[in-house]
């Protein structure tokens, strides 16, 4: 009698070899996966906590209020040495960091603020009298980063969060957060959303010409949609910045850096 749903020990040991070449070469994303699903899950349902929240209860404790750059490094070094917090990492944080400082942005959209760690960097790298709008989808993170924003002595009036989703909240941006136009944005939530909010700030009319355009974890997981509509509409300037994942240099990724040459 056949029984459904056996394996024979030799069909078994004919997978094994594929079995053990899969963990080896893909060994760091097992690695990543384990530390931002099953150990953060486990620690979560433990303390009743988010990963993030346990995060800035470590920065209330560790950095110096009023010191981004403290609390920038506080965060990286909760990151590496108790929880891994999916954040982009001081690398990337220097890419964008100088790209700001370059650009000089009267107005900034963060799309995708998580804890605050990117908006650390571009906040502390703005021209006197710039703005920074950063939008985060989930109420609760963004609880954590209003938090985080605020130790780091950025009122209000300089640094603006906005919880909601990004696809409701870019309509409503001139006529109810008086954002007439981007001079910069960084896309760093969900990489299947870019293209929807590209496109989405392309009709509004919120880019105006010469305006940058950075995109984070385009690589990995990847954004390729949104790359080839980039390259291939002929509206941008398309620069690719290599990086790898903060902790996991073997996982390569990378920052697109657009620039928009207007709607044509």
């Amino acid at each position: 009698m056949l029984h459904v749903g056996t394996m024979s020990p030799a069909i078994a040991l004919a997978f094994l070899p594929l079995v053990v070449t899969l963990l080896v070469r893909y060994r760091h994303h097992f690695r990543l996966l384990v530390r931002t699903v099953l150990l953060r899950s486990f620690r979560d349902c433990l303390s009743g906590l988010r990963t993030e929240e346990r995060a800035f209860s470590y920065v209330l404790t560790h950095a110096l209020p009023g010191d981004p750059g403290h609390i920038l490094t506080t965060l990286d070094h909760w990151s590496s040495c108790c929880e891994y917090l999916s954040h982009m990492g001081p690398v990337k944080g220097q890419i964008l960091m100088r790209l700001v400082e370059e650009k000089a942005p009267a107005c900034v959209l963060e799309l995708g603020t998580y804890c605050g760690y990117s908006t650390l960097f571009i906040a502390r790298a703005l021209p006197p009298g710039s703005r920074l709008l950063t939008v985060e989808r989930d109420p609760r993170t963004a609880a954590v980063a209003e938090k985080l924003i605020r130790l780091a002595g950025f009122d209000e009036q300089m640094v603006e969060l906005i919880a909601g989703s990004s696809e409701e909240v870019i309509p409503r941006l001139r006529a109810q957060y008086q954002l007439n136009r981007a001079d910069l944005v960084l896309l760093a939530h969900r990489p299947r959303y870019y293209l929807r909010d590209l496109q989405l700030l392309e009709a509004h009319a919120l880019l105006p010409s010469g305006a940058t355009v950075l995109a984070d974890h385009v690589l990995f997981p990847g954004a390729p949609r949104f790359l080839q509509y980039t390259k291939s509409c002929g509206r941008y300037r398309c620069r690719l910045h290599h990086t790898s994942l903060p902790d996991f240099p073997a996982i390569k990724d990378g920052i697109a850096q657009l620039t928009y040459a207007g709607p044509g």
